[in-house]
């Protein structure tokens, strides 16, 4: 599924851009049902989120918030099944790995910043990797509407960025922002340096985040505890295997 340049770039780098894997199509009936379920949620959307130790803002100021988005539409199956963004969890995690959590996040207008961050407890040594993660555009991602920055290499390294830093809300000088149309997926090893920057437009910055984890690692949201016997007979014997059911 992935080319040899494809996972040398995201092993030397830790991200890696898919391209397009949504349709034009695709990308409306998502964001469809996303307005649904804020709708419908409201005040509780994301609360999923709340009961997980394992997550660092589970209520973030300044970012739209979905999860469980597994049990939440048969459109939402492809952003943890898709075998592109498989073949990428396995570079990274090796061939034993599972779904954590399946979330959404939209940056407001004005907000969105984030430090630039880990999505683990301690730097590990390279190659002993034990989370990854795929971000889902829904809307373009620009220099200028909240985009994810990442700092090329930095999943190699044995220190964290509040360890190197300043202030790690600070530009880093060797920070990229990712630029991508709508349906593009962007995978990241989750120890490399990232975070959310501010959103100065006046819509919101919508994505979806499939993270995965090493088979020895708990997950965000157990999804024994949360699969619903609806998507449990909807779904593939191989997407049970993923949810680690």
């Amino acid at each position: 599924m992935l080319t040899s340049e494809e996972i040398d770039f995201l092993e030397k780098n830790g991200y890696l851009n898919l391209g397009p894997l949504l349709t034009p199509e695709e990308v409306i009936a998502v964001n469809n049902r996303i307005t649904e379920l804020l709708t419908d949620e409201g005040e509780n959307a994301g609360s999923e989120l709340a009961d997980s130790k394992y997550i660092r803002h589970p209520k973030e100021e300044g970012a739209d918030r979905l999860a469980d988005l597994v049990n939440k539409g048969e459109v939402f199956d492809v952003f943890y099944t898709h075998p592109k963004v498989l073949a990428a969890m396995e570079a990274v995690l090796g061939q034993e790995y599972k779904l954590s959590s399946l979330n959404y996040r939209a940056a407001k207008p004005g907000k969105g910043l984030q430090k630039l961050h880990v999505d683990f407890k301690n730097a590990v040594a390279e190659g002993g990797y034990k989370v990854c993660n795929s971000i889902w555009l829904l809307d373009d991602f620009t220099n200028f509407n909240g985009a994810t920055r990442i700092v090329p290499g930095t999943h190699k390294h044995s220190q964290l960025p509040d360890e190197v830093m300043k202030n790690p809300f600070d530009t880093h000088p060797e920070e990229l922002i990712i630029n991508a149309p709508a349906g593009s997926v962007v995978i990241f090893n989750s120890h490399v340096w990232h975070g959310g920057t501010t959103n100065t437009t006046d819509k919101d910055r919508r994505s979806i985040h499939s993270y995965f984890c090493a088979d020895d690692q708990p997950q965000q949201v157990d999804q024994s505890r949360y699969l619903t016997q609806e998507t449990k007979n909807r779904i593939s014997k191989r997407a049970l295997e993923i949810l680690n059911v």
